[in-house]
């Protein structure tokens, strides 16, 4: 059987409903060079079915930066590498205000972001407020991304309302020593697993272009498929200065879109974020990985780097057909 017709097949397995195998993924990762187009558009039909033609657009809040104490190699905001200054837990007030923005941009979503192991009481309760505020003055969708949990703090969280609770897996199992010393990736799939039993929504994924092969992104697409998470967000590695990844080579355009569209035909309900570094890494800042898979964005930039403008990330969702 050509590739050809078996990209064709797993599309229609996807759209019956079928899970597709190790096997089958391994095999779609690896279409050759000349067939990526239908790859792509097979990935934008599963989209197209599944959730039609919104794209998901979200705002972050940078609400504690810097002095983690992680050495996640890729990291800025780790105290091992970050030559920076940060700051602690914002006012409340600046976050409030920053959240109001976010929704009067056209935001969907608003996920507040913290550099920590893990949150301290005195600062979880901060956060808390922080929430029950924007619950009551804004009104946009919550999400939360504060390291590791407690089922406490886990179903605190539910009980306040947010949305969904991010926690990336950052790369493959098999990649993850090499990457980070200072936690295990079970650890984090125990946090993964501590806000699915209090019965916060999942959103996790990781970082490409750290140096994993292609079969490492794989194996994370398969740890990805068996959580099941609603949302799956996707960096690329944008090095940054005094890090060890500092002098990391970007991954080929044709690697990302591949990346995307098989997490597409491994994941066909849940939203696939295009994160970090798309408007470093894609020329066109993500309109080929919108119709390839993709079905959201994060504008208004990340933690460490910058991003394009509200505006901008709108005009370009226009400008594909797609609506925001």
């Amino acid at each position: 059987m050509g590739s050809l017709q078996f990209i064709l097949d797993c599309q229609r397995k996807v759209l019956d409903g079928t899970e597709l195998n190790e096997t089958e993924l391994g095999a779609l990762i690896n279409t050759p060079k000349n067939e990526l187009k239908l790859l792509s558009d097979s990935a934008n039909k599963i989209t197209r079915v599944f959730h039609g033609n919104k794209v998901d657009v979200e705002q972050l809040a940078n609400i504690k930066k810097n002095y983690c104490s992680e050495d996640c190699s890729f990291c800025g905001q780790s105290a091992f590498f970050s030559k920076e200054d940060g700051y602690q837990l914002l006012p409340a007030e600046q976050i409030l205000e920053m959240a109001k923005k976010a929704k009067s941009q056209g935001a969907e979503s608003y996920c507040l972001v913290a550099a920590w192991r893990e949150p301290a009481n005195v600062d979880f309760e901060k956060v808390c407020d922080i929430i029950t505020s924007i619950n009551d003055e804004v009104g946009i969708s919550i999400e939360c991304s504060l390291g590791f949990l407690t089922i406490e703090q886990a179903r605190k969280l539910k009980m306040l309302g947010v949305h969904r609770y991010n926690h990336n897996l950052e790369t493959a199992r098999s990649k993850f020593s090499e990457i980070c010393t200072t936690h295990t990736y079970q650890d984090r799939l125990d946090t993964l697993h501590i806000a699915r039993k209090a019965g916060l929504e999942l959103c996790t994924g990781g970082i490409i272009g750290l140096g994993e092969t292609r079969a490492q992104r794989l194996e994370l697409i398969l740890e990805l498929a068996r959580l099941k998470p609603e949302e799956v967000t996707i960096n690329m590695l944008v090095p940054i200065p005094g890090t060890p990844l500092e002098l990391q080579v970007p991954l080929e355009p044709e690697e990302i879109l591949r990346t995307f569209a098989v997490t597409r035909f491994a994941l066909p309900k849940s939203i696939i974020k295009i994160s970090g570094g798309r408007e470093v890494h894609l020329k066109d800042s993500g309109e080929d990985v919108l119709l390839s898979g993709a079905n959201g964005i994060i504008s208004e930039g990340y933690l460490t780097i910058g991003g394009n403008k509200m505006d901008e990330d709108l005009e370009m969702i226009r400008k594909i057909n797609l609506e925001a």
